[in-house]
């Protein structure tokens, strides 16, 4: 009688460790599976978007030169947003564009769209298809004269400062072929003092 209470009393015990084996792995699955849904698909899911984001549809951008002060300064850090369709482009919008003379990506104000007459008078006057450009944002003029008829699918950009700015002015090839548009300055998110939109 002692001998059969005392092998199912260890049967007992066997089982109830089994129990508990069990029940601590089990934890630590649900340990795991909880940190890796917690943490890690979260961060997971943060790449792929931020990924497709900045291959669709926008990107950042630093910038190094004075060309377009006062309107960007030397640090500034902008979002900018892709361009998929040219046609949708608006004389004087900031655009980052790729630049095969200088093997460079630039960022520059467009003044001529495809078919426009551009003219740059030796006082700074900027004439477009016979009009008269208004420049506000224009603070240190060039006398730096030329005209220029803009090709089909091409654009003639120039900096803000234009003094010193090397631009169409300058080039070679004063144009940049659509192809080479990459997107629309969109938004300053550097310096925090001056966060807001680029115009």
């Amino acid at each position: 009688m002692n001998n059969d209470f005392t092998t199912s009393n260890s049967g007992k015990e066997e089982i109830k460790d089994e129990e508990v084996k069990y029940e601590k792995e089990a934890k630590t699955k649900n340990n795991y599976s909880k940190f890796f849904m917690d943490w890690i698909m979260p961060i997971i899911l943060a790449l792929i978007i931020a990924g497709l984001i900045n291959k669709f549809l926008l990107f950042k951008v630093y910038i190094p030169s004075e060309s377009m002060v006062p309107t960007l300064k030397v640090g500034d850090q902008l979002f900018v947003t892709k361009i998929y369709d040219t046609d949708k482009i608006k004389r004087e919008e900031i655009l980052v564009f790729f630049s095969e003379e200088l093997n460079d990506l630039l960022i520059k104000r467009v003044i001529g769209l495809p078919g426009d007459t551009v003219e740059i008078k030796e006082n700074g006057d900027v004439y477009v298809n016979g009009n008269l450009l208004n420049e506000p944002y224009v603070k240190n003029p060039s006398d730096k004269s030329g005209s220029f008829k803009v090709p089909k699918d091409k654009f003639l950009f120039l900096g803000d400062n234009r003094a010193i700015s090397k631009d169409s002015r300058w080039w070679n090839d004063p144009f940049i072929d659509k192809k080479e548009i990459k997107g629309k300055a969109w938004i300053r998110i550097y310096p925090f003092d001056r966060i807001g939109t680029v115009k």
